[in-house]
């Protein structure tokens, strides 16, 4: 399953697994939100419910996407987050990797706290 990710003038193409939470976000897409933004990561509140599936984890690898139930939000992780230790790539709790951004992720160092976020089904 295929999503593209826009912010701004930016776009990043990224893959949804075919996993239960990937299922649920597939299926809810369009979905828009104002970014969050934790060290490497960006984040907002979606309106999914999922529960924590097994091999959840908060150390994720960058390009990642994850959804995070405490807060209901989407995660894009593309380095590290306040909490990492070292180069690794730390969620505040266990995530679920649902899918990955593909291709360059520099410019998504350039989407700020507030900026829209909107992911679509690409065809």
């Amino acid at each position: 399953m295929k999503a593209l990710i826009k912010s701004g003038s930016f776009s990043w193409e990224a893959t949804i697994y075919d996993t239960p939470t990937g299922k649920l976000i597939y299926q809810a897409l369009p979905l828009k939100g104002a970014a969050n933004r934790w060290g490497e990561e960006i984040y907002f509140r979606i309106p999914v419910q999922a529960d924590l599936e097994p091999g959840a984890s908060d150390v994720v690898s960058r390009g990642d996407l994850g959804y995070w139930p405490t807060g209901n939000a989407f995660c894009i992780f593309f380095g590290p987050t306040p909490v990492s230790r070292g180069e690794e790539i730390r969620a505040a709790s266990a995530v679920n990797v649902f899918g990955r951004v593909e291709g360059d992720l520099s410019n998504l160092n350039a989407v700020n706290d507030g900026d829209e976020v909107v992911i679509l089904k690409k065809e």
